[in-house]
């Protein structure tokens, strides 16, 4: 499971539409948050995602990224949570860390700890990993790569019965990569099993300008979350802004070729349906596969062969 649940998908300030910006992603049961903004425990209530977060990735400092950050400490203190809490960020997310620490947000209950990253900075998971990429802000920012490793290939269930293995453990074994002896004879997991393929692999900017470093990162992803604050029509606050309009991250999907993106951060301006649509249908020109986030709204990526 791979699902991305937008918890906020509104730029700069609330609206009655939408929160600001918010994602929590669910990777196999591990449930992370991407940027954290004001009211983002309340919409994680409202989505029933949960509160078991093992870490916050924060793309930059702007208050609408990371004011729901003191509520849910405080939050998870009062639920009495033990389990350590991360928090990822580009510079001076240590000292973002000290001042809500020396403001009593958090109980004696569980640690939290602040890990600075630049871009090509890597966290590694198990089966998977989380990369910072250059994005074009007006303040110091950075956005996210998830991407899993390679999967085994498929297992061909014939071709194993011919080499004499009987139905069972032996076939799990060879699934998980590991030779096998039967008969005195070594088996390889490459004699039964396909080609490698890949794992997914999902893009999320953040604020940002379209740029080079973006498109190059997010090349054959399986999802692009990418900032879409402006229409055409008011391109020059985009750019006084450092935003993107949705016709700009369009172009950035096809150049990627990426397989579906997703455009979020939207202007207060755009926040109703109507103007709203007219920003998927900018995007839809260049990129067919494009929509626009809806609070609450739920994405599961899959498997590129499922």
């Amino acid at each position: 499971m791979l699902r991305l649940t937008f918890l906020g998908t509104g730029g700069s300030m609330p609206t009655p539409n939408r929160n600001p910006s918010a994602i929590a992603v669910n990777r196999e049961g591990e449930l992370m948050l991407f940027d954290c903004g004001e009211g983002t425990q309340r919409q994680m209530m409202r989505a029933k995602t949960g509160m078991t977060i093992s870490s916050i990735f924060i793309t930059h400092f702007h208050a609408d990224h990371v004011l729901g950050i003191p509520g849910l400490l405080q939050t998870m203190a009062l639920q009495d949570r033990k389990e350590p809490l991360e928090i990822y960020g580009p510079k001076q997310v240590e000292k973002f860390l000290y001042h809500l620490l020396s403001l009593g947000y958090v109980g004696k209950g569980f640690d939290v700890k602040a890990i600075e990253l630049k871009p090509g900075d890597v966290v590694e998971r198990p089966k998977y990993r989380i990369r910072a990429i250059k994005t074009v802000h007006n303040i110091v920012s950075i956005g996210y790569v998830l991407e899993e490793d390679m999967r085994p290939g498929r297992f061909n269930r014939e071709r194993a019965i011919e080499l004499g293995i009987k139905p069972g453990p032996l076939f799990s074994k060879l699934q998980s990569g590991h030779s096998i002896m039967v008969d005195d004879k070594e088996i390889r997991p490459e004699q039964v099993l396909g080609p490698p393929r890949p794992g997914r692999k999902i893009v999320y900017t953040g604020d940002t300008r379209p740029c080079e470093s973006v498109i190059e990162a997010s090349r054959d992803a399986d999802l692009l979350v990418h900032d879409s604050s402006m229409s055409e029509e008011t391109q020059e606050y985009a750019i006084d802004y450092m935003h993107s309009t949705a016709l700009e991250a369009a172009e950035v999907a096809k150049k990627a070729s990426v397989r579906k993106l997703i455009l979020t951060h939207i202007s207060a301006r755009h926040s109703d349906i109507k103007s709203a649509s007219k920003l998927e249908e900018e995007a839809k020109s260049v990129f067919v596969n494009s929509e626009v986030a809806k609070e609450l709204m739920v994405i599961e990526v899959p498997y590129r062969d499922e």
